[in-house]
């Protein structure tokens, strides 16, 4: 705080990172005490305040704790430790692990994840032991990685003797790696997995006002639709936000599949991007605003995003910085979505899709199935586009895909679940070919080509993450949305990501070419789909339910 608190307004004193501190107590969060008042930015705001993503944990008293749920009068007395408060070593040790295994891409949500994995380490819990790295990572969520790359790290830190000697990498050509599957500039490097990657809730000058949308606006392309405060929490009160809210209501597909003798049916669902840090962008008077999409893509999520224009008109209305903040509350319901679509499809490719009205959807479908006719229909609720990740043309690849297996096979898959389960091979608009199989062990097994590696690392953790987002979006993943248009999951945990202990493991043989590198991870996310998908005997409607992880 900048200015001295009256002697009789309450304060809490406690430990933070081994300092001993003095805060208001204003009845926020530990969370907003440690952002807001003491500038400590590596435990992140990802769901706040809903206590669900695990982004914002750290250690009270050496036990892990999920900070925006936690009053910061609670912890009076007590000792806190972030992530950017462990011994050196420990640091240092997670840092090099992440980076080695590629358990980190965005950043954003590996400092919470390192205090959950730094509890479960001080009580001795063993490399080995993945089922407890399992539990603890429960509390977690992770868009990025796919779980897998995080618990090698794990078993890297929690082993006995030093780490292994890190492999000599080119971290310039990983980051080019990066940017290509992420679609946005991204660097690799070990403080990365620190959260150390540039987020515009970080880098605001502290003095910074922060801006919410209005609980009772509408499309917030005003002003006057937000409230701004000299914090988070504030802010968020002169809003009137309200709590998220987990509906009653099963996600169910929006749109009627067109009536005709099909070979082949499908109705997807209103799906959530579900990245984790939600957009933010601040800005100086008279200046430029920063990037929403900082150290990731936010897998398209992000790209038409209204902080940075709102940021720049409130700056220049207010005389002072401000950063303008959505609540996760505000991405659910502003941010766009996958279009969802039915499709009926005779054997020889030709039938009728309904899609939600998107610009570029009826080509993206047509350039993989040409004999499709393409019908857009215009639904109540959220927005749409292409620029999620694959939109249209990996839906129109996974049906593609499932028509070949059929034929292969000579069978109706419908009436023999699990008969066209061999492997999938996917060729995306930007020439990369993948190949996945799902595998009676419930290992998924990838192979990808996509120009020059330039990293393998990085380009098998994307893999991994590529697969978790496909199997995610088959079996589980949806957004419950009303006839209304109204979406009734505001919660990060109604989304249906999986989490690590639903992760089968991933086994990935990366096919290194001279030639331009392109983008894989999305040919990988069409592949997985369609794996699954025909391994289960393609039921009409996603999700399907269920996982594909092997018992024990």
């Amino acid at each position: 705080m900048s200015d001295r608190p009256a002697p009789d307004t309450p304060m809490i004193q406690f430990v933070v990172d081994g300092q001993q501190v003095e805060v208001v107590d204003t009845g926020f969060s530990l969370l907003a005490a440690l952002r807001a008042q003491l500038g400590v930015r590596s435990p992140k705001a990802g769901c706040n305040p809903q206590g669900q993503c695990g982004c914002c944990t750290v250690l009270v008293d050496g036990s892990p704790r999920v900070a925006c749920v936690t009053p910061a009068r609670r912890v009076a007395g007590r000792v806190i430790t972030t992530a950017e408060g462990l011994p050196e070593a420990d640091r240092e040790r997670w840092a090099d692990a992440l980076l080695a295994t590629g358990g980190s891409q965005c950043g954003f949500c590996t400092p919470g994840i390192i205090c959950r994995l730094e509890g479960l380490r001080s009580k001795g819990t063993g490399a080995e032991d993945l089922a407890a790295v399992d539990r603890a990572l429960a509390a977690h969520l992770c868009r990025c990685t796919g779980w897998q790359t995080i618990e090698e790290a794990w078993s890297r830190v929690a082993g006995d003797g030093p780490l292994p000697e890190p492999v000599q990498r080119d971290l310039a050509a990983a980051s080019r790696r990066a940017t290509i599957e992420g679609r946005s500039p991204q660097r690799v490097g070990a403080d990365v997995a620190l959260g150390q990657g540039g987020f515009a809730e970080d880098t605001a000058p502290a003095d910074a006002l922060v801006a919410m949308p209005r609980a009772d606006s509408g499309w917030p392309d005003d002003i006057d639709d937000w409230a701004v405060a000299p914090s988070v929490p504030e802010a968020r009160a002169l809003a009137g936000k309200i709590q998220g809210r987990h509906g009653t209501v099963d996600p169910a597909p929006p749109i009627d599949a067109p009536e005709g003798p099909w070979e082949l049916t499908l109705r997807t669902s209103w799906v959530e991007p579900a990245y984790l840090e939600t957009d933010a962008a601040w800005c100086e008077p008279g200046g430029e605003p920063s990037t929403a999409l900082a150290n990731g893509g936010a897998f398209g999520g992000k790209l038409t995003s209204i902080v940075g224009g709102i940021a720049r008109q409130l700056a220049d209305a207010n005389g002072r910085p401000v950063r303008a903040v959505l609540s996760r509350e505000d991405v659910v319901r502003l941010g766009p979505k996958r279009p969802p679509m039915a499709a009926g499809l005779r054997a020889d490719g030709s039938g009728i899709i309904r899609v939600a009205r998107t610009p570029g959807v009826a080509a993206a479908i047509a350039a993989v199935l040409p004999l499709v006719t393409v019908e857009e229909v215009d639904l109540p609720g959220p927005s749409t586009s292409l620029s999620i990740r694959g939109g249209g043309w990996v839906e129109a690849a996974v049906l593609r895909a499932a028509l070949d297996a059929r034929a292969a096979a000579g069978t109706d898959a419908s009436t023999a679940p699990g008969s066209s389960a061999g492997t999938v091979r996917i060729v995306s608009p930007d020439g990369a070919e993948a190949s996945a199989a799902i595998g009676p062990d419930g290992v998924v097994r990838v192979t990808l080509r996509c120009g020059q590696v330039l990293d393998a690392i990085v380009l098998r953790s994307y893999v991994i993450g590529a697969a978790h987002m496909a199997l995610g979006w088959v079996l589980q993943e949806g957004l419950a949305v009303d006839a209304d248009g109204v979406i009734g999951d505001l919660t990060i945990r109604s989304f249906g990501v999986l989490r690590a202990s639903e992760m089968p493991p991933v086994e990935v043989t990366l096919l290194d070419e001279d030639t331009e590198p392109v983008n894989g991870s999305d040919a990988v996310f069409a592949a997985v789909a369609a794996a699954v998908w025909i391994s289960r005997g393609c039921p009409p409607q996603w999700p399907i339910g269920g996982t594909v992880r092997a018992e024990g």
